[in-house]
């Protein structure tokens, strides 16, 4: 399995927009990062989770070929805005297979309603094949099967997912314990972590590494990165053993 991290970063990304902060003027190529998303590749599946702003260029970066399915956590535009830059893959494949909580994908529905129309379709819009996630189902693609695994966003459901022995997780505050037994003993947990002071939504330092403390998986990136965390360098120095600062276009094999 290889697991390319295509963004790490918040919903702004880093640098933001305007911002004199020191991380965002930073010449440190791990401290540039495009929204959080993911790609994995297993021997069965190419999968992306999430779709966000900057899924363009992220394809581009990473030389993705193909996509057997798109998976969303949640409906957040950084996680979903990208959605239109499919339309080269389905030009290649045909429609795209999406999974989503059935809240997302109506949610989609009316953001992309060109995307999802039937008839009077315009020529160049790309088409997706739905496909509702639920709660303590897993499913399969090409085989491969997918874990999903429920979480809250501050008061939003969202879905992280595991598939075979690594778990992604994002825009993660709270968890059940009975969601965390899914995720206990996997090789490579990738799990937000915004910055060290609390935040209403995410988790923070402190609260991620209780968290890994209770997962106990045998390495740990995180990701939803901040530029008020701090430069990627220093906060590597902080971290505990087998936990690591992911960045962009850092690629694990498993």
């Amino acid at each position: 399995m290889k697991v390319y991290f295509l963004g790490t970063g918040t919903s702004q990304g880093i640098p933001v927009i305007g911002s004199q902060h020191s991380v965002c003027l930073s010449s440190d190529e791990k401290d540039k990062r495009l929204r959080v998303s993911v790609w994995v590749e297993t021997e069965k599946a190419s999968l992306v989770v999430d779709c966000g702003p900057d899924f363009r260029q992220q394809m581009l970066n990473s030389k993705c070929q193909h996509i057997d399915a798109l998976l969303f956590t949640h409906e957040h535009a950084d996680h979903t805005a990208g959605l239109d830059d499919i339309r080269p893959f389905f030009f290649k494949q045909g429609a795209i297979p999406i999974y989503a909580h059935q809240r997302v994908l109506k949610n989609l529905e009316r953001r992309f309603d060109y995307i999802f129309q039937t008839e009077n379709k315009y020529p160049g819009a790309p088409s997706v094949v739905e496909n509702e996630v639920k709660e303590d189902q897993s499913f399969s693609v090409n085989n491969e099967k997918i874990v999903p695994i429920n979480a809250m966003h501050g008061t939003l459901q969202v879905f992280g997912y595991r598939i075979q022995d690594f778990v992604y997780l994002t825009d993660v505050k709270t968890i059940e314990t009975s969601e965390i037994n899914k995720i206990k003993n996997c090789k490579v947990l990738v799990v937000n972590c915004l910055r060290e002071e609390p935040h209403a939504t995410h988790f923070n330092l402190e609260e991620v590494l209780h968290f890994i403390s209770l997962v106990q998986p045998k390495t740990t990136y995180l990701t939803h990165i901040s530029h008020l965390f701090g430069f990627h360098e220093e906060i590597q120095n902080k971290l505990p053993e087998h936990v690591f600062l992911a960045y962009d276009n850092l690629v694990i094999n498993m």
